[in-house]
């Protein structure tokens, strides 16, 4: 692929969502159905090793099969791909970055480092070091709300005028105020939100989602996009109605149960049922049970009946 420019960063973008074996092991044969099932969904572009494409947790020989099937199947269709070289370790993710250019990416995602703090200094060290070694492949920052430093928008003026040309970045988005500081400060970035807030991010100059919504259905996440350009207020209706299944049925697994983002990612997926993914997260971390699914995929047919045509 060829590098995409941050203006030509936009929409929908399904993530890579890891299915693991009883034994723990990675599924590959059910990864590569996953990944054919994305692009010919058409969704605007697919990204690996996010939270539920659970980075964190592979060895490296796993990470390059991971994303040499991303790599090889994205590449022959011509489908917009990010890999994620992102890891606690700056020297892993640096070696990550590294292997991956050989896969033609269209962009490349990285986190802070995460065992520590670091201050902007180490932070722009650790942001040129990567670019530099990236080339003509472009950065983009994944900071999360639980990232140990959460960057401002005026954190991101003081990382460009440093030198550190980022293509995006991914972020919790905010209020209008939020926005506002955002894209005026940082007009060059392509400015990725939450996909249960995308209409309204949208709306503010948001520019897409690294998406949970697409882990409920990548299609339906991708016509629900396209019709932001055409019918704004139908889709800030289905919004509330995503927002309010999310509120009532997936944020209790997180705040009552203590399940974390990516155990929730694979339950949305499993409601959804458009892929062979299931609930399973890698030791030592618990997943939602399998036999939960179909309540909340009753009532999410009530919801988003749109979801399940």
């Amino acid at each position: 692929m060829v590098p995409l420019q941050s203006h030509e960063i936009r929409g929908n973008w399904a993530t890579l969502l890891l299915p693991i074996n009883t034994d723990d092991s990675i599924g590959y044969g059910r990864l590569a159905t996953e990944i054919d099932q994305l692009i010919g969904m058409k969704v605007d572009g697919i990204y690996s090793n996010g939270t539920a494409g659970e980075f964190y947790n592979q060895t490296e020989h796993e990470f390059d099969e991971v994303n040499g099937l991303l790599a090889e199947k994205c590449n022959r269709a011509g489908m917009p791909f990010q890999v994620g070289c992102s890891h606690m370790s700056p020297l892993i993710s640096l070696e990550r970055l590294k292997r991956t250019i050989a896969l033609k990416p269209s962009a490349i995602q990285v986190i802070l480092p995460d065992w520590f703090p670091p201050k902007m200094e180490e932070i722009i060290a650790f942001l040129r070091k990567m670019q530099d070694t990236a080339g003509d492949i472009r950065l983009i920052l994944y900071n999360p709300p639980h990232s140990k430093v959460k960057l401002s928008p005026a954190d991101f003026k003081t990382i460009r005028e440093a030198g550190i040309e980022l293509a995006g970045c991914k972020l919790p988005g905010g209020d209008a105020a939020w926005y506002k500081e955002m894209l005026g400060l940082n007009p060059e970035l392509s400015v990725f939100i939450p996909g249960h807030h995308l209409a309204t991010g949208v709306r503010a100059g948001a520019h897409g989602a690294y998406s949970n919504v697409a882990c409920l259905s990548p299609l339906v996440a991708q016509r629900w996009y396209d019709s932001m350009q055409t019918d704004m207020e139908a889709a800030l209706e289905l919004e509330s109605r995503i927002q309010r299944f999310m509120n009532e049925q997936i944020v209790p697994y997180i705040t009552q149960q203590g399940y974390s983002n990516q155990a929730v990612d694979k339950f949305l997926a499993a409601i959804g049922g458009w892929a062979d993914v299931g609930t399973r997260l890698r030791w030592p971390y618990k997943w939602i049970p399998e036999n939960e699914v179909d309540a909340a995929k009753k009532v999410c047919k009530e919801l988003l009946p749109e979801f399940f045509v």
